[in-house]
C-alpha cells in the first residue's frame, strides 16, 4: 500500500476544488488503495491559507484531516536534498512518516527532485496528477 504524504498545497487544493484530483485522494473507496499522511506543519499552513482566502471552507479541511495520519514533525536536521527552509519540514516529515510518495504542487522548489527516489532517500516526489497517472 502506498503511503502518500500530502503537502499543504495539495490539502488546500482538495478543499478548494472538491471535484479535482487532490480531493479524489480522499475518496472513501480509494482510501483502501493508499494511506494518506501529512504533518502538523503542512496542515497548519493549509489552514492559514484557507482562513485567509476561503474561510468558509476551513471546516472541510477538518473533515479531511480525519482521513489522514498526522506525522509528528521531526526536529530540523540536514536532509539529502536542497530545499528552501520552508520546504525542509515537509520533506523531513515525509521521511519520518516512511512515505512512499510526497505529493506536492510546488514545482518551483520540488521539480528538480521529482521522480528521483535514489536522490530523495527513496521517497518519490510527484504531483497528484503524475501519481494518479502512474497507477495501473
Amino acid at each position: 500500500m502506498d503511503r502518500l504524504f500530502l503537502d499543504a498545497n495539495v490539502l488546500f487544493t482538495a478543499v478548494h476544488n472538491g471535484a479535482g484530483k487532490s480531493a479524489y485522494l480522499f475518496d472513501t473507496l480509494d482510501l483502501a488503495r493508499w494511506q494518506l499522511l501529512s504533518s502538523d506543519y503542512a496542515i497548519e499552513e493549509a489552514r492559514r491559507n484557507l482562513a485567509a482566502k476561503l474561510p468558509a471552507r476551513v471546516a472541510i479541511l477538518d473533515a479531511l484531516i480525519k482521513k489522514m495520519t498526522a506525522i509528528r514533525q521531526p526536529a530540523r536536521a540536514g536532509s539529502s536534498i536542497r530545499l528552501p527552509d520552508k520546504d525542509q519540514p515537509i520533506f523531513l516529515a515525509a521521511l519520518a512518516g516512511q512515505a512512499t510518495h510526497l505529493l506536492t504542487g510546488d514545482l518551483r522548489h520540488f521539480r528538480q527532485h521529482m521522480n528521483r527516489p535514489k536522490q530523495t532517500s527513496g521517497v518519490i516526489i510527484q504531483t497528484v496528477a503524475d501519481y494518479l497517472g502512474s497507477l495501473k
